[in-house]
């Protein structure tokens, strides 16, 4: 028989487990749904937005994976093109946008990593305000040199700019800009002078290459490849430490000489932070997927881009190694942004 003393330890022990019981329901209900919503996602078109005009390498690729991702997951992945300072408007929309799966940003290694290395005021946090969900591809460059250059290699380039310290020029887009990095970067692995000539975009730079009044340029293989098939134009070194199967003859900097020079300019996926697991899980086996596919080799090999893939932890760390690289040689040269 039990005792009045049991049942009231027994009737308190109760009340004080349905307690608890209560407290955690509304998070435990908070759970399942986050859980079952991610389950069903995506239940309705998703954005993907890039951060530079349309028509360029990034904004291609974007619809190249986008029109894969509507495929494998059902709904619409529908670009958005959102461009303006340096890829900074298109990045703070994505970083200011719910978290519930339906946008997403294309970076590159300008947005996430030139950007933040060299910027002071960005208007984003490159690591805090994103979830890495995947990258999506590298892209080689050509190192395009002015026929007016009497340089017939990257060696005798190198040892013809020793010898004339500051004499040959190059341009980029702007200080700070992608290809004005990589300028530094050449100069402080093959130990030689050179002279910055900026321009607004690599498109007004052209003309002033093709005539001999800049030097050299950096720009993508896709891009510079019409010029140096033409002759207008010779590609001396790719920025990669692989050949671009786009022009197998063309050598990378290990192979001239210059070691510890390995740039690619890469193209990723995030969503805004935050984001939930499940859906980070769902869109990364989606991008996993659909890269393994012959159409989608043979459209990103059109491109001139490696198809890349991989956990959203190998893109994070992927990009945190850029990041150092950039950093380091903004410090290390002093480059401050106009």
């Amino acid at each position: 028989m039990t005792s009045p003393f049991h049942r009231s330890v027994a009737s308190s022990a109760s009340r004080a487990f349905l307690g608890r019981a209560f407290r955690w329901f509304p998070i435990l209900a908070l759970m399942v749904c986050g859980f079952a919503h991610a389950q069903s996602w995506p239940t309705k078109p998703v954005r993907i937005i890039v951060p530079f005009a349309p028509g360029g390498t990034t904004d291609l690729l974007a619809r190249v994976v986008g029109q894969a991702l509507s495929k494998e997951l059902g709904q619409p992945f529908v670009v958005d093109s959102k461009p303006g300072a340096s890829g900074a408007i298109g990045a703070v929309e994505v970083a200011r946008a719910p978290a519930d799966g339906y946008t997403f940003l294309v970076a590159t290694s300008s947005t996430h990593a030139v950007a933040p290395a060299v910027m002071t005021n960005l208007r984003y946090n490159s690591v805090e305000d994103f979830t890495p969900i995947a990258l999506l591809g590298q892209a080689n460059n050509f190192l395009l040199v002015s026929p007016a250059v009497q340089a017939k290699n990257m060696q005798e380039l190198i040892a013809m700019a020793r010898q004339k310290p500051g004499f040959f020029n190059y341009t980029s887009s702007g200080v700070g800009s992608f290809a004005h990095l990589c300028f530094e970067l050449l100069k402080t692995r093959a130990g030689i002078e050179l002279t910055h000539i900026p321009y607004k975009g690599t498109g007004s730079a052209i003309p002033d290459l093709l005539s001999g009044n800049v030097h050299m340029s950096w720009d993508s293989v896709p891009s510079g490849l019409a010029h140096v098939k033409e002759g207008k134009l010779r590609a001396f070194v790719v920025s990669g430490p692989r050949r671009t199967p786009l022009a197998p003859s063309v050598p990378t900097m290990a192979e001239v000489g210059v070691p510890g020079f390995e740039v690619m300019f890469w193209v990723g996926l995030y969503g805004p932070r935050e984001l939930p697991p499940e859906i980070t899980r769902r869109i990364n086996e989606a991008i996993n997927k659909v890269m393994k596919t012959p159409d989608m080799v043979a459209q990103y090999e059109r491109l001139g881009i490696e198809v890349a893939g991989g956990s959203p932890s190998d893109f994070a760390a992927f990009v945190a190694k850029d990041l150092a690289l950039w950093s380091h040689i903004v410090k290390d040269n002093k480059i401050k942004p106009e």
